[in-house]
């Protein structure tokens, strides 16, 4: 089997270990809420990678807090409406809507006219959810779920950007400088709505499992399919992650998505799949 196959599973598997994980952590909000979860997943995945990759030994200056900073903050608040959206609103759907970040960025970059047939798509697929589109799935969901879940997507197009911008300037060194900005932002909040749950060894155990699922097992097996497969692949492959995250929901949550919402989901993916599938073909 040759390394393009290894990091097509690699990429797949940080999809599963993501998916699990964020459905374990929804499993928390009872004790901790959506804020001490998110504020668990950023502060141990920040102690993860600081570890790992020691910032500390490079020199910073005070000029490297602007970028490094809007990257971890768009990176915190991600998570955090992410979290909040999927309290209220299925896992898949809560994906399906945030992928629209990085989808316009996608679309916005390129502004090929053959693009927009992948946006009206993503816009049929997001007009299932809505109140207004009548069926089944639209009253089910919850408007301030649905909200975050937009939100969260806004998040995700401008840490797309800032990221972009950080990983130029300081490498590797930018996820763990990052994070640690996110959790600057998130902890306070996540100790404000938790409080001292926080600190129970139970919850603690159950927020360090949390980390390892959703972003450090996640971030290395993306690192190693990255380096090792092209760019529209990877992109192409990635926007299975609702149908992961909808499986994931339904056989560890136990939610149960409509023919409705199931359709915006495909909708969705089938937009990003073919906005990455635009960009490769008309790569020079």
């Amino acid at each position: 089997m040759n390394v393009r196959f290894w990091a097509m599973l690699a990429l797949l598997g940080s999809l599963i270990s993501l998916a699990v994980g964020t459905s374990f952590a929804k499993s928390l909000f009872p004790a901790l809420g959506a804020e001490g979860t998110t504020a668990y997943r950023i502060v141990f995945a920040t102690l993860i990678l600081m570890a790992v990759f020691r910032p500390w030994r490079r020199t910073w200056a005070w000029a490297d807090a602007l970028p490094l900073g809007l990257y971890g903050v768009t990176l915190g608040m991600m998570n955090l409406l992410f979290y909040s959206a999927i309290k209220t609103i299925p896992f898949g759907v809560a994906i399906a809507i945030e992928f629209t970040g990085p989808l316009a960025v996608a679309v916005w970059t390129s502004k090929k006219p053959s693009d927009w047939v992948w946006v009206s798509l993503a816009i049929a697929g997001l007009a299932l959810l809505l109140p207004w589109s009548g069926g089944d799935g639209a009253s089910a969901l919850d408007p301030m779920g649905m909200l975050f879940a937009f939100l969260a997507g806004i998040c995700w197009a401008l840490y797309i950007v800032f990221g972009q911008r950080v990983a130029l300037r300081y490498g590797s060194m930018a996820t763990p400088m990052g994070m640690l900005a996110a959790a600057i932002v998130v902890a306070p909040i996540g100790l404000f709505h938790a409080g001292s749950a926080l600190l129970d060894p139970q919850w603690l155990v159950a927020g360090l499992a949390v980390a390892l699922l959703s972003s450090a097992i996640p971030y290395a097996l993306e690192m190693f399919s990255l380096n090792h497969l092209p760019k529209n692949t990877f992109s192409i492959l990635l926007s299975l992650e609702p149908a992961v995250g909808a499986l994931a929901g339904w056989l560890v949550l136990a939610e149960h998505l409509t023919l409705t919402q199931g359709l915006a989901i495909a909708l969705v993916m089938a937009a990003s799949m073919g906005t990455a599938w635009s960009a490769g073909k008309n790569k020079p």
